[in-house]
This record gives structure tokens, C-alpha cells and sequence, in this order.
């Protein structure tokens, strides 16, 4: 077998492979010797079948096997001789001429193929010593307890029923019929409907209409759905509610005792004190964690500059840029609308993306050299996440994971990378600083490594933050109308 470097070019290699024909027929001949003794065929004892008839009615399917096994298996061979890793799948180009491929399942032609691909850079790795970061802090205080408490106690709020009209916190008992040009629409329509003015459960200006009600008033309350509200037929359409209200009730004193504790599952106020602590410490330990991580990345990018692979920043940069035109349709935007251009918001994305692939590599270098490796258990975890972001899909989501290529992968890379990163906080010089709330969850560039002219519709980071500190999830909606599509909690 000849193997020749035809191109080495930067990153780029392209290998010609070439099996002799006589070679090849070896093999075949090896492989029909084999298959000589199992076959059965009329007219002859078994064993007994003459080669030359084997190789007659076998030979072309048998040396069809022997090419696919080889260009199975002797690329990945020929990198590891050369020493050489693909950052890709090697592209494999052989002849598709129907006479030369006759003649190589004939063995009367050598088997040539071609190699192209890509090599992952070597990456000499470098002191981390000069890295300094400094990891924010906020001390949790008791008010912010006891306000967490209050907002979790909201589903378990009682309320009482009152004579006067309804005010901003009230809950309003009431029905309603919905219209568009005069006829109801499905979805538009409930009896004894409880709805908590302020809650901005319906859609806007639904529920500012309904203050100074009170029990026996009707009213035509007139709205507007917004432009991207999910049912087609109603975005962006005035509408007409007939509302008639049964009863106002305010909202019962909420105080934080084990009584409360009690309602909500746990058996003392100091330990449903403790649990709330528990998780907003965790929620701004996540903030701050990335806040970290977003420090050391920075400074690895400027000790490792080096040409990554075209096609792994290729792929990163459609992923992205998919996503950014997704966000776009959806809010409803132009890049005009966000002060910039397509062509600009493409080269930033596009250095975003080296950037990204840049440091993969060399965070997988590091956790290789370090032996740090992804646990089946810690697998196991991360599927098990997964499963719960989406109950009821589960076996969906098992085959996909089972079935597609790759897959096991997008579990694997996350916890391989923050395990490498929790390797590199243990060397790096860290300065803890307590900071206030704000402080932590300003939005100083979301994510981190995100262009820092803004290219396309994003969550602030800080807002994000608080999402997560209070809970909202933005969760899949409930029905139509005059409900907005959105994640309530779900208290009703």
C-alpha cells in the first residue's frame, strides 16, 4: 500500500492511497478460501466446490467487502501513523467511473482513494500562573429571604371576599365572552374565571380595566392582541371581552411563620428559610460561576492564538448564526432595527465562532493532558436533566439520544468542559470580592463571548439572572385567549 501527501497546506491534507491490484486480489483469494468450505451449492459436496467457481459467483461481492472495510478502516490507521488528528470526518473521493470500478472489483486495476481533511493544530500548552480572576459574592440577607418567601407564598395566598371595588392585587371572580369583529373565537370564553389584577396573566390592558369593579358590574373591556401572540387568527386584532364580575375578593396578610412553612411542605419557617437561602445562593452562585469562567476564557484567548480548523468554525458559525436569524423572525426585527448590518453582524458572529472552536481546543487539550475524563454516571446525570426539561417526551428523547450520532456527545462536551475549568480555578490566582446584588447580575456582554457590538436581539444578562431568581421559567402557555401564552407558575 503507497500512501502519499499530495497537499499540506496550513491546517489542510490531502492523502492518495493506493492498493495494488495484486494485493488486493490476495486478500480476496484469502477471503474466498474462507468462504469455500461454508458455501453450499447444487451438484457439489461441501468443501469440494472448485475455487474457480467460488470466486465466480463470489468474488465481486466479496471484493466489494474487502473495499468498504478499508475505507472504513484505514483512515483513521493512516492518521494515527502520521501522527495527525481530523478535526472532522475525512472526506474519502475515489473513482465513480462504472469500468474502472468494474475493473477494481476485478482485481484487474489498483484500488486508489483520496483523503481530505483537516488537522486539529498542536497545541503547546502554557502556564496558567499569570491568569488572575476575581470571583463576586453576594451576601444573602434576610430581607431577601423573607421577599423570596412572600412570592412563593403567593400560590398559597388566600383571599377574601370584600364589598368594595377591586383594586390593584384583588382577585376578580368573573365571565367573560370573547369577540373579533363581533363573533366569539375559541379560547374566548369562561365562567367563574379567577384572575389577580397585577398578575399580567391576560393579555395587556385586560386587567388595568377591570380596577373599580366591583361584584355585579358588567363591562365591555376592549383590547388589543399583540402582534406575535401565538394563534394566528387573533394577533394583532382589537377584541371585545363582556365581562360580568361575581365576586372581589382581597388578598389575605402574608406572614412568614410555620404555618405558612406548613402550606408550603415544610415543617418550620427556619427551614423553608434555609431551603430559600439555599437556592438563592445557588442561583447566584451560577451567575457568578460563569462570571468566572467568562474571566479565564478571556485571558486563555489571549495566551493562544493559532489557525483553527475552517470547517469546525464553519459549523460553529452556522449554529450561530441560525439561532441569531431565529431570534431575529421572532421578536420581529431587522439587523437596521439592532444598529447594524447583516454583513456586519456576520463578521462579528464569524469571530465569535473562531473564538469558541479556538478554545475548545484548547480546553480539550488541557483536560486530555490532565486525564480528566466524563464519568458514565456524570452521562447518566446529564440525560436525566434532559429528560426532565421535558416530561412526557421522554422515550422521544431516549431514541434520539440512542440513535442519532453524535448526540452522546452534547451531553459529554459540557461536563468535560466545566470539569476542565473547574481544574484550571484550582491554579489560576482567584480574589473573592463581595459585591451587592446589582453589582453581580450587571450586564457586562451576555455569555461572555458574545461580539460586544450587539448583532441581534438578546435577554440582557442581568435580566436573565433575575428570571432565574425568581423563577420564571418561561415555560410553555395555556389557552388561548385572554390569557397571554405564558408560564404562570402555575397557580391556577
Amino acid at each position: 500500500m503507497q500512501v502519499i501527501e499530495t497537499l499540506a497546506e496550513g491546517l489542510k491534507r490531502e492523502i492518495k492511497v493506493i492498493i495494488p491490484a495484486k494485493d488486493m486480489e490476495q486478500r480476496m483469494n484469502e477471503r474466498l478460501a474462507d468462504v469455500k468450505d461454508k458455501v453450499r451449492i447444487n451438484g457439489f459436496r461441501p468443501g469440494k466446490v472448485p475455487t474457480s467457481h467460488v470466486k465466480k459467483m463470489y468474488g465481486k461481492s466479496i471484493m466489494a467487502e474487502l473495499v468498504n472495510e478499508i475505507i472504513r478502516d484505514k483512515p483513521s490507521a493512516i492518521l494515527s501513523e502520521r501522527g495527525e488528528k481530523s478535526a472532522t470526518q475525512p472526506e474519502i473521493v475515489m473513482t465513480e467511473d462504472e469500468k474502472e470500478a468494474e475493473k477494481i472489483l476485478s482485481a484487474q486495476a489498483d484500488l486508489e482513494f483520496t483523503l481530505s481533511y483537516e488537522i486539529i493544530p498542536a497545541i503547546e500548552l502554557k502556564s496558567v500562573d499569570g491568569i488572575k480572576v476575581t470571583r463576586e459574592v453576594v451576601e444573602v440577607s434576610e430581607d431577601e429571604i423573607n421577599e423570596q418567601i412572600e412570592k412563593i407564598a403567593e400560590s398559597a395566598r388566600t383571599f377574601e371576599a370584600k364589598k368594595g371595588k377591586a383594586a390593584d392585587g384583588d382577585r376578580v371572580t368573573m365571565d367573560y365572552l370573547g369577540k373579533v369583529d363581533g363573533e366569539a373565537f375559541d379560547g374566548g370564553k369562561d365562567e367563574d374565571a379567577e384572575l389577580v389584577i397585577g398578575s399580567n396573566r391576560f393579555i395587556p390592558g385586560f386587567e388595568e380595566q377591570l380596577v373599580g369593579l366591583k361584584a355585579g358590574d358588567e363591562k365591555v373591556i376592549t383590547v388589543t392582541f399583540p402582534a406575535e401572540y401565538p394563534a394566528a387568527n387573533l394577533a394583532g386584532k382589537e377584541a371585545t371581552f363582556d365581562i360580568t364580575v361575581k365576586e372581589v375578593a382581597s388578598p389575605a396578610k402574608t406572614e412568614i411563620n410555620d404555618e405558612l412553612a406548613t402550606k408550603l411542605g415544610v415543617e418550620l419557617v427556619e427551614k423553608l428559610k434555609e431551603i430559600v437561602r439555599g437556592q438563592i445562593e445557588s442561583q447566584y452562585g451560577n451567575v457568578t460561576r460563569q462570571k468566572v469562567k467568562r474571566q479565564i476564557l478571556d485571558q486563555l484567548d489571549e495566551l493562544y492564538k493559532f489557525e483553527s480548523p475552517s470547517k469546525l468554525v464553519d459549523a460553529e458559525f452556522e449554529n450561530i448564526w441560525r439561532q441569531i436569524n431565529t431570534d431575529l423572525a421572532q421578536s420581529g426585527k431587522t439587523f437596521a432595527d439592532e444598529d447594524t448590518t447583516e454583513e456586519a453582524a456576520r463578521d462579528e458572529y464569524r469571530a465569535l465562532a473562531e473564538r469558541r472552536v479556538r478554545l475548545g481546543l484548547v480546553l480539550s487539550e488541557i483536560g486530555e493532558k490532565a486525564g480528566i475524563e466524563v464519568t458514565e454516571e456524570e452521562m447518566q446525570r446529564s440525560l436525566f436533566a434532559q429528560l426532565q426539561q421535558f416530561p412526557g417526551q421522554e422515550k422521544q428523547i431516549l431514541d434520539f439520544f440512542r440513535n442519532t450520532p453524535g448526540a452522546a456527545a452534547s451531553l459529554r462536551a459540557p461536563i468535560f468542559e466545566e470539569k476542565v475549568i473547574d481544574k484550571l480555578l484550582a491554579e489560576v490566582s482567584v480574589t473573592d470580592k463581595t459585591v451587592s446584588k446589582d453589582e453581580l447580575l450587571a450586564d457586562d456582554a451576555e455569555e461572555g463571548d458574545k461580539p460586544a457590538k450587539k448583532a441581534a436581539p438578546k435577554k440582557k444578562a442581568a435580566a436573565k439572572a433575575e428570571d432565574a431568581a425568581e423563577g420564571d421559567d418561561a415555560a410553555p402557555k395555556k389557552k388561548a385567549a385572554p390569557k397571554k401564552k405564558a408560564a404562570e407558575g402555575d397557580a391556577e
